[in-house]
């Protein structure tokens, strides 16, 4: 059965892709390139997941983004 994650991407100050699952504490890499980055996020889940065991990880639903200014 596939599994669908939602991963949030954002850019770092160096100008490298950051990935990161919510759904899976701890769950995150950085690439130079975003086709890099989801070849490197795929193999983080996989081994997220291997550590997670058995137990399903709880499934968000992204709802959307919002900028706060201070």
């Amino acid at each position: 059965m596939r599994e669908e994650f939602t991963v949030i991407i954002e850019r770092d100050e160096e100008g490298l892709f950051v990935g990161t699952v919510p759904s899976l504490r701890g769950c995150h890499t950085q690439a130079r390139s975003s086709d890099e980055l989801m070849e490197r996020i795929k193999e983080a889940i996989q081994l997220c997941l291997e550590v997670e065991g058995e137990s399903a990880p709880e499934q968000l639903q992204l709802v959307g983004v919002q900028k706060v200014t201070l």
